[in-house]
């Protein structure tokens, strides 16, 4: 019997941290869990900090690119970081005509290869306090540390602060951040 109860508490004990173990993986953001065992897309529709980025990878066609293979690394503005742009310039981005700036824009946040922020921070080290991430629309953005802080700079000089970091993701890792980085062209 005291043996029963043994393999009883080990178990139990075991399922507790497996459990933990997952939970410490699933972060949350715009109040919702991000699962590292779903896609990008899957996440992010669930994310109310995220709406104006969704409609916006809908209305560009890019939804099955983001729920593909990856692995991709995104820096996933939030809505208040759209509102900071000139009023008119997402409703004017999302019209049908301005597909292609639109998906530049949002190419523009995303990196090929799945980059934590452990691994910013090493390419950042090895970069002398910058390094030149390619995206995917093929244009450049400059990583580099404020303190303990990610940041990202478009060739504009657009600097967007990573709020939320190492998101998992089943292809890849989203970084919050809190403003839009333009591409140059």
């Amino acid at each position: 019997m005291k043996s029963l109860r043994t393999v009883t508490l080990i178990a139990s004990t075991l399922a507790l941290l497996v459990g933990f173990a997952g939970f410490s993986q699933t972060k949350m953001v715009g109040g919702a869990p991000m699962y590292p065992s779903k896609d990008i897309v899957s996440n992010a529709v669930n994310s109310k900090d995220h709406t104006t980025l969704v409609a916006a990878v809908k209305a560009a066609g890019l939804v099955e690119t983001l729920q593909g293979d990856g692995p991709f690394t995104v820096f996933a503005p939030t809505n208040s970081a759209f509102d900071k742009l000139p009023e008119g310039t997402v409703s004017t981005l999302l019209k049908p005509e301005n597909k292609s700036k639109l998906q530049g824009v949002l190419t523009y946040h995303v990196v090929a290869g799945k980059y934590g922020a452990k691994d910013l921070m090493k390419m950042i080290k090895k970069g002398n306090g910058m390094a030149k991430l390619t995206t995917v629309n093929g244009d450049t953005l400059t990583a580099m540390m404020d303190g303990d802080a990610i940041k990202v700079k478009d060739g504009a000089g657009n600097v967007a602060m990573v709020t939320i970091a190492d998101v998992n993701q089943s292809n890849g890792v989203i970084h919050v951040v809190d403003t839009v980085v333009l591409p140059s062209a």
